[in-house]
């Protein structure tokens, strides 16, 4: 596969929705021990939402879809992630553009631009136990794998590695953003659930990709 089309996009979205429904509880139990216990239930929400939006019919551009999603999560999703996850598919289809698919490249601008929009809006750095920790390596795999000279599909399989990577790494790291660092140095020793969630979203495109080809 040399691009991905409207259809392997929304494909992501509906597996991403679907993961995080069925990992519900456990994003929640994260959020349980160093957040205000409703991750899960607000992802899953958020993403039942946009299923919805969505049934009606895939919209005909990439930046259609991307923004669709973005608008939805952002008006249905309490807490922090509504805004986050909403900024980033948002970023995501501005930087796009009114095309009907993304090929490598486009995909890692395309990706890129949504983290910077996250960083913009939640101000997280590398080591804060954010979803910044997952979300940076991965794009950041994304973009070497492509540079290496590697297909979209073995591009997309680094950087869930590398969301899965970074995911784990907050299991040891000391709050400094949200809810979490007013816990302090008992923030160490969980797992930080946006991280958990941003891992999924890169599972989801690489399975996508992957289920597509």
């Amino acid at each position: 596969m040399a691009a991905v089309d409207t259809a392997v996009l929304a494909d992501w979205v509906s597996r991403f929705g679907a993961a995080v429904t069925e990992k519900r509880d456990w994003l929640t139990e994260l959020d349980s021990a160093i957040g205000d216990a409703d991750h899960g239930a607000n992802m899953a929400r958020g993403m039942g939402a946009v299923s919805e939006k969505l049934a009606a019919g895939t919209p005909a551009t990439v930046d259609e879809l991307l923004k669709t999603v973005g608008m939805t999560l952002v008006s249905s999703v309490g807490g922090a992630s509504g805004p986050l996850y909403g900024t980033f598919f948002l970023r995501m289809g501005m930087a796009s553009g009114a095309v009907t698919e993304l090929d490598g490249p486009a995909l890692g601008a395309s990706l890129r631009a949504g983290l910077d929009g996250i960083v913009a809006r939640g101000k997280a750095e590398a080591g804060d136990k954010t979803m910044y920790d997952a979300m940076a390596p991965a794009v950041d795999a994304f973009d070497a794998a492509l540079a290496a000279g590697s297909s979209l599909s073995d591009a997309v399989a680094a950087a869930s590695d590398a969301a899965a990577s970074g995911r784990d790494a907050t299991l040891a790291l000391v709050a400094r953003k949200g809810r979490a660092s007013y816990l302090g140095e008992r923030s160490a020793g969980h797992l930080d659930p946006g991280s958990a969630s941003t891992a999924i979203l890169f599972e989801s495109l690489a399975a996508a990709v992957v289920g597509n080809a």
